[in-house]
């Protein structure tokens, strides 16, 4: 049985500068032309994808600190399946999930014409590059098992 509470390695002392040029990227996208609220969104959808429960946990909490609501929170993983998010954000949870999704095939054109009425070019790039980064931490929050210690929640 595995501690769930201690990592494998401690990566980011490691290998430091790997884990900066992580927290560079992710403060350049804090500037990028996308909503806050959005990126979030598209973390923590692509966290659950992922399994990874340190970067679900964490981008949560940060949705509900900017004010996100318990019920779309709730069903960010069924999203396809409510109408509780609007379609600049179906449109984006849809790229971000065919993008974590690509190991079981290239991304078609019909899918990166989904977002071209609800983002412009430098967007979908930004939107495209939070995707990436997410899968990233969640590979080494997953592989260096990173833990959920438990927390009270912040109020908004």
């Amino acid at each position: 049985m595995s501690d769930k509470t201690t990592p494998r390695l401690p990566w980011y002392q490691l290998a430091p500068k790997p884990f900066q040029g992580l927290l560079n990227a992710e403060a350049g996208l804090a500037n990028s032309s996308l909503d806050k609220k959005l990126l979030e969104l598209v973390k923590l959808r692509v966290s659950q994808i992922n399994g990874c429960a340190y970067c679900a946990d964490m981008h949560a909490r940060d949705l509900l600190k900017h004010g996100e609501d318990l019920q779309r929170l709730n069903s960010l993983a069924t999203w396809h399946e409510v109408s509780l998010f609007d379609a600049r954000e179906c449109a984006a949870l849809r790229w971000a999930e065919c993008l974590t999704r690509i190991a079981t095939g290239h991304v078609p054109d019909e899918e990166f014409e989904l977002l071209r009425p609800h983002f412009e070019d430098r967007e979908i790039a930004e939107l495209s590059v939070a995707v990436a980064l997410i899968n990233a931490w969640n590979r080494m929050g997953v592989g260096m098992r990173m833990p959920v210690v438990p927390k009270p929640l912040q109020p908004a």
